[in-house]
């Protein structure tokens, strides 16, 4: 990975905790202005939300740098740096869509298989009548945004699934839930013949180069692991539960994720099976409003208005059922293309977004659930301004 030289200037001002800028966006060169306007976005925000940590990773023409702020512990004062890791929450979807999408690359999985194919139990119940597919767009009839809380065993979870009841047909509607996506994860897993976790971070992390991402943070990086902080300023972080693996469950240094966003941004660099699972990952399948579902990645045609954004990744995307039209064929869609993902736990706060046909993104990834207009409006000034660095 190419990195945006850290010169003087603005550039290095905007990679240390405090400081003021020197000098005008105008008036700086093309990796200052980037910089200049990260520091001018990032700031306010981390203010405004009382974010202990934060680190801002972008790209532009397969050129990287990463700016870190803040701490990663309110207890020890530990600063955030390249080496931070970060919950991701539903940005985790993303990976669990790119192993899915690798094993039926491979053969192991089709998208039309039923679920019940790979888990015998939930033969003939109505689960059984949604696909693969439906399950990784959110458009099996209905499943709820999480388990009920009784849900805390693979069995209790098989119990619950069988005696779901839809209320949809399946294709008709997007209802946004971690039990859907989490069963996507877990028939591919059994279609693998491996654990969740293992094939994670086998065929994925470590095939796509990302040294730093893990499911299970091994003991030698703990160090490393950011506490997030909720409403109480209570240090947390992630609790294990039902499919948390597979919805929630990676965590990662910003270097790796935009490592990730640059792997979208040009899959044709990458062999094989693999580049073939992350080009599935762009197919969209569902057109929900403004917003074209494809597995884990929500597409919009650029340039997108800032309101449109907002509105498909808004509350009512999250916690309502939305019709959904399904695309005939599958396609990704035509012209210039922004991807973008969220991702949330208690205490940490994610996004992504990038356009690949510009080679540019941004991961931004905080130690407090930051309110998600928020992120996306200040990811959004960013994005403008790495557009109109590849205009120059």
């Amino acid at each position: 990975m190419a990195v945006i030289p850290r010169a003087a200037g603005l550039l290095a001002l905007a990679l240390t905790s405090s400081g003021l800028l020197a000098a005008p966006v105008r008036a700086a060169e093309g990796p200052d202005r980037i910089a200049a306007v990260v520091e001018r976005v990032v700031r306010p925000l981390l203010a405004a939300h009382g974010v202990p940590g934060m680190a801002v990773a972008v790209t532009v023409g397969g050129r990287s740098a990463v700016f870190n702020y803040g701490v990663a512990s309110k207890a020890s004062n530990a600063p955030v740096t390249d080496a931070t890791l970060f919950e991701i929450g539903s940005v985790s979807k993303t990976f669990t869509a790119t192993l899915a999408a690798h094993a039926q690359a491979l053969g192991k999985l089709s998208l039309d298989d039923r679920p019940g194919r790979y888990l015998p139990e939930l033969r003939g119940s109505p689960i059984d009548a949604a696909s693969l597919l439906n399950l990784g767009t959110y458009t099996a009839g209905g499943l709820p945004l999480q388990f009920p809380g009784a849900v805390t065993s693979d069995a209790k979870m098989l119990a619950y699934l069988k005696q779901w009841k839809p209320s949809a047909a399946p294709g008709s509607q997007r209802r946004y839930s971690n039990p859907s996506l989490g069963l996507f994860g877990h028939a591919t897993a059994r279609a693998m013949s491996g654990s969740f976790a293992e094939l994670m971070e086998g065929e994925v992390l470590s095939k796509l180069g990302l040294r730093h991402s893990y499911i299970r943070v091994p003991q030698r990086e703990m160090g490393n692991y950011a506490w997030g902080y909720g409403h109480a300023d209570r240090p947390m972080r992630v609790r294990p539960g039902v499919f948390a693996a597979e919805t929630y469950g990676v965590k990662a240094t910003a270097a790796d994720l935009i490592r990730f966003v640059e792997a979208n941004i040009r899959p044709e660099t990458l062999e094989g099976p693999l580049r073939r699972a992350v080009e599935a990952t762009h197919i969209g399948y569902f057109k929900v409003g403004g917003m074209v579902q494809g597995l884990g990645w929500e597409q919009y045609p650029y340039p997108v208005a800032l309101d449109k954004l907002l509105a498909g990744n808004s509350t009512a995307m999250i916690w309502e059922a939305n019709a959904a039209t399904r695309l005939a064929p599958p396609q990704p869609l035509a012209g210039l293309t922004l991807f973008n993902k969220t991702g949330s736990t208690n205490g940490f706060g994610a996004y992504v977004a990038f356009v690949p046909e510009k080679r540019i993104g941004i991961v931004m990834l905080a130690n407090r659930n930051i309110p998600i207009p928020a992120r996306i409006t200040a990811a959004y000034a960013v994005i403008e301004q790495l557009a109109a660095e590849t205009a120059r």
